[in-house]
């Protein structure tokens, strides 16, 4: 991670209200609606959502899912994702505080789908190897990614990303930590040569 996670979170607050106006790039909307699409949770799903931020995927799942719980290291962001909720009658869904390799979800607590869009290239490559196997320790059926990651070499002249700031992973390296953390990579959607959307379910256990 090339920043703190606190300044990571107060950068994310100081943009919040002017966050979702700035996001409008064909890339970012495409991973939006590709994450839905590929979520697709049932009226008995609890589904989370990490780096939520104002909360555009968790709010189109909602209405779809039994419940879903957002999460994010910035307090900004959460206080737009629950004013959107609010203003459009949304109950089913919780925004609080949480992180990639703490999620601030309880033991035992159901969670059937995780979702992330546009957040965990901020994170290391080994942090989000971390991160997937937290997430595995859920045992969730499905957890789709949609994300700043490298097809190929990108292009140094024109980064989609900001190094500054940002530590996107390869296809690759991606593939190859769901397979570890025992997923199955059954998507794979380029969006860009430096954006794309990975689903991955949960592989059978040998014994079924």
């Amino acid at each position: 991670m090339k920043k703190t996670i606190e300044e990571h979170a107060a950068r994310f607050s100081d943009i919040a209200t002017d966050y979702d106006e700035s996001q409008d790039s064909e890339e970012y909307r495409a991973c939006v609606s590709l994450v839905v699409h590929y979520a697709d949770p049932s009226d008995d799903d609890v589904v989370l959502d990490l780096g939520t931020g104002t909360g555009a995927i968790a709010l189109a799942l909602a209405p779809d899912a039994k419940r879903v719980v957002g999460r994010d290291i910035s307090e900004g962001m959460l206080e737009q994702a629950r004013e959107k909720a609010a203003e459009v009658g949304i109950e089913n869904v919780e925004f609080d505080e949480g992180r990639f390799r703490d999620p601030n979800v309880d033991d035992g607590e159901q969670v059937d789908i995780v979702v992330s869009n546009f957040a965990m290239h901020h994170l290391s490559d080994e942090e989000k190897r971390e991160t997937i196997e937290v997430i595995s320790d859920l045992e969730p059926q499905r957890f789709v990614l949609g994300d700043v990651m490298f097809f190929g070499e990108p292009d140094p002249e024109e980064p989609y990303y900001s190094p500054e700031v940002d530590d996107p992973a390869t296809v690759g390296f991606l593939a190859d930590a769901l397979t570890d953390a025992g997923f199955v990579l059954t998507a794979v959607e380029s969006v860009h040569e430096q954006v794309g959307v990975l689903v991955a379910e949960r592989a059978p256990d040998i014994d079924e």
